[in-house]
């Protein structure tokens, strides 16, 4: 597996990124990338030339997953957006070794973070189907992945979840938010 800059060049791997997005998420996030058309247009957003973008390319060329980053508070703190996988990739290191890469993408730009929001949507984590505006961080705490929710994987990697965002997908339905320091002192 080789982890490169997403060449804007080569359409073939942009349809295979743009597939990934529609068929990762179509599970627990139906509604994040429906069809082509609107994953074909978050890879092409993730390519802006202020944006980092990489790909996992198999020894045959093929995409086995891809990674994005934001930057924002005047390149301070990047959003890690999006993070994909192919489903049948999904264990094997892939999106660690993304995660890992991008940090050092960011931190090769003056980045000092990495944060992210993990939407729970479909109830898998303990912070749903409550309220939130009542004592977030006892809630937060006491957080239970219910049904292989991403936020543990994210603090496997390293990541503290440093809030949430009540509501943010509908009634009980939080964002939660992450991040890491990558930055040297």
């Amino acid at each position: 597996m080789q982890i490169i800059d997403l060449p804007t060049a080569n359409p073939a791997i942009i349809q295979q990124a743009a597939a990934l997005l529609v068929t990762a998420f179509k599970v627990h996030a139906p509604n994040a990338w429906p069809d082509m058309e609107s994953a074909l247009e978050e890879v092409h957003e993730a390519l802006a030339p202020e944006k980092v973008c990489r790909v996992a390319l198999n020894d045959q060329g093929d995409v086995l997953g891809w990674v994005g980053a934001i930057p924002q508070y005047a390149t301070t703190a990047w959003e890690l957006h999006p993070l994909v996988v192919a489903p049948a990739q999904q264990g094997q290191g892939i999106g660690r070794a993304l995660v890992a890469d991008l940090e050092e993408q960011v931190r090769a730009r003056g980045g000092l973070t990495l944060y992210l929001g993990t939407d729970d949507e479909d109830f898998r984590t303990s912070l749903s189907q409550v309220d939130l505006y009542e004592n977030p961080w006892e809630h937060i705490a006491h957080i239970r992945n219910l049904n292989h929710h991403p936020y543990e994987f994210y603090q496997k990697m390293g990541y503290t979840i440093v809030g949430v965002l009540p509501d943010a997908n509908g009634w009980n339905k939080p964002d939660i938010w992450m991040a890491k320091r990558v930055g040297k002192k």
